[in-house]
């Protein structure tokens, strides 16, 4: 057994911090009993759940998005960014991440054996996407789609109709997908829509949904504008991708149907700052103007609303090591308490794992981080993977900086 001891602990559910805790590890999962085994003295650390970042994409991780789209890199050169990319997550104090498109399978099993450093992984597979919608990347002039890889990664499917929607739905499962993702309104990225556009009809979306129903998952969706998120939302997808701008009738909508929202604001504040270095040229990263200030606003409305509000970075190309800015970022609209409880308990609900993650309970897998200062009064601590001096995933220390082990 191991026993964390001393630390102040946020424990995932919105409760006030307690000092001078005792948390007590037996193989994977955290006890109910007395302090005994080996001893982790983390006094002055804060302790909280391992974080779970619910928007990412590790396919093409630090690499240009333009050059993976665009083919123009190796597969050898796209699995090492998502090798790295994995291994920088778990660093920086995130034990669980959701894919929402481009991993598949494989990254999942390579982690799981051991071959990759990594967090635990829950893969979407490829995006569904219409032709012509966001996701379907490439040039407009060529046939076909993106690069791809089975066995690490596809960026999307090109699906039409409620009939091939459905192949591309069991094809994302065939490869080991644990939930579906569409993308039902344009996007930034986009080379042929705009974000007011609207994509898939109620009964393309209802055959994903459908899809997903029968092996007892759910359906993500890429959504900025209000009517494309209402469409998705009547037809049965449980879950939201950005909501940038959402109006008071869809927010009530969200609310009444437990309609998760995933803001990613990390992204918004990446693609203002520094688009070059993600790889995105400036005039698509244009598209994004405006964009944090007015997810901000509807996640702030959303949220008072009551509209369950996950965490999701949706980090992209060059900036693999910023999970964290999420946090900070959310912390300044709904205060830093629910930024945390985002990341930890209501992610864990919308991965459908908070029997096993999100807060600190008996019972509970043992995945639990230590940070050094407090993040409630310095929520820019998630921001910075040095800050994270403790790391235990699955009940095993993968991060010791301070080699606090003392017995």
């Amino acid at each position: 057994m191991l026993t964390l001891a001393g630390a102040t602990l946020i424990d995932g559910t919105g409760r006030d911090p307690v000092e001078n805790t005792h948390v007590v590890i037996d193989g994977t999962r955290i006890h109910d009993r007395a302090p005994s085994g080996r001893t982790l003295d983390l006094t002055g650390l804060t302790l909280l759940p391992g974080l779970i970042d619910a928007h990412v994409h590790l396919f093409g991780a630090g690499l240009s998005l333009d050059d993976v789209a665009g083919g123009k890199v190796s597969t050898a050169e796209v699995a090492a960014g998502m090798f790295r990319a994995a291994e920088q997550a778990l660093q920086s104090g995130f034990t669980t991440l959701r894919d929402c498109g481009g991993a598949d399978g494989g990254l999942v099993r390579a982690i799981k054996s051991g071959l990759v450093r990594g967090p635990r992984l829950l893969v979407a597979g490829p995006i569904l996407a219409q032709t012509g919608g966001h996701g379907h990347f490439g040039s407009p002039f060529c046939s076909g789609n993106a690069w791809a890889a089975p066995g690490l990664g596809q960026i999307s499917l090109v699906c039409d109709g409620p009939d091939q929607v459905t192949r591309a739905a069991r094809t994302a499962f065939r490869r080991g997908a644990d939930f579906l993702k569409m993308c039902v309104t344009g996007g930034v990225l986009s080379h042929s829509d705009s974000l007011s556009d609207t994509q898939f009809t109620h009964h393309e979306i209802r055959a994903a949904v459908r899809e997903a129903d029968a092996r007892g998952t759910y359906v993500t969706v890429h959504a900025h504008n209000s009517e494309g998120v209402r469409a998705a939302v009547l037809a049965g997808a449980r879950c939201v991708e950005h909501g940038s701008f959402l109006d008071e009738e869809t927010r009530s909508l969200m609310a009444r149907h437990r309609t998760a929202l995933v803001p990613t604001l990390t992204a918004a504040r990446l693609l203002a700052e520094d688009a070059g270095r993600i790889g995105v040229h400036t005039d698509i990263a244009a598209r994004a103007e405006g964009m944090e200030a007015a997810m901000a606003e509807s996640l702030r409305r959303a949220a008072a609303a009551g509209v369950p509000v996950g965490s999701g970075s949706d980090l992209l190309g060059g900036a693999p090591r910023r999970h964290g800015l999420e946090l900070a970022l959310k912390a300044d609209i709904i205060g830093p308490m629910a930024a945390i409880t985002s990341a930890t308990s209501v992610n864990a609900r919308i991965l459908g794992l908070d029997h096993l993650l999100g807060t600190v309970q008996p019972g509970k897998t043992a995945d639990l981080i230590a940070i050094d200062g407090d993040p409630l009064t310095d929520p820019g601590l998630f921001d910075d993977p040095a800050s994270v001096v403790l790391v235990v995933k699955d009940g095993r220390i993968v991060k010791d900086t301070q080699h606090l082990l003392t017995s």
